[in-house]
């Protein structure tokens, strides 16, 4: 069976390569790409030629059709990556601005409510999973990779090797089911 390769523009395989120079995550390439196939959807041509009125009247355009404020701004990222590092015109993109994301309190656990949610746990390894997640402040995806290596008990940290942004941290380490007890 022959596969068929599908055509890259060279306006693409341009900004890919230039992300790949920045060192941009993978999901991040993603959704730069997908704000500039948005671009020239709503364009109907090329985003090369796009004009710093056709940005805004897009911009707009997003916002009227309810788009998120989160996928506003991450377009308006990757159409600023587009036009400043790959096509060196930083001033079609300069009438474009970020919008702001309202910022939303977590829901706070009372402590009844924290030793009912672990002692749900039938099995040790989830209750201690637990309790270090919601004791340190974990995200699912590190508690997952958590290694008896990474918990330093002479100082009583837990260290987070690969958390978001690949970026290492340390935590102090609070185990809620001991303060249960």
């Amino acid at each position: 069976m022959t596969q068929v390769k599908k055509q890259i523009s060279p306006l693409r395989q341009r900004m890919i390569d230039e992300m790949t120079m920045h060192k941009l995550n993978p999901s991040t390439q993603t959704g730069y790409i997908r704000a500039v196939n948005r671009l020239a959807k709503y364009l109907g041509h090329s985003p090369a030629h796009a004009t710093s009125e056709q940005c805004r009247t897009f911009q707009i355009s997003l916002a009227q059709q309810g788009t998120s404020n989160i996928t506003i701004n991450a377009t308006v990222t990757g159409l600023q990556f587009l036009f400043c590092k790959t096509l060196d015109r930083p001033d079609v993109v300069k009438r474009l601005f970020r919008v702001p994301v309202p910022r939303k309190l977590p829901t706070v656990l009372s402590v009844d409510e924290v030793k009912r949610l672990i002692d749900a746990c039938h099995s040790m390894k989830y209750k201690t999973a637990l309790s270090e997640a919601y004791g340190a402040g974990l995200r699912v995806s590190e508690v997952v990779a958590l290694k008896v290596a990474d918990i330093d008990s002479k100082r009583m940290v837990l260290i987070i090797d690969q958390g978001t942004s690949h970026r290492a941290r340390c935590k102090s380490r609070v185990c809620v089911s001991e303060s249960f007890k």
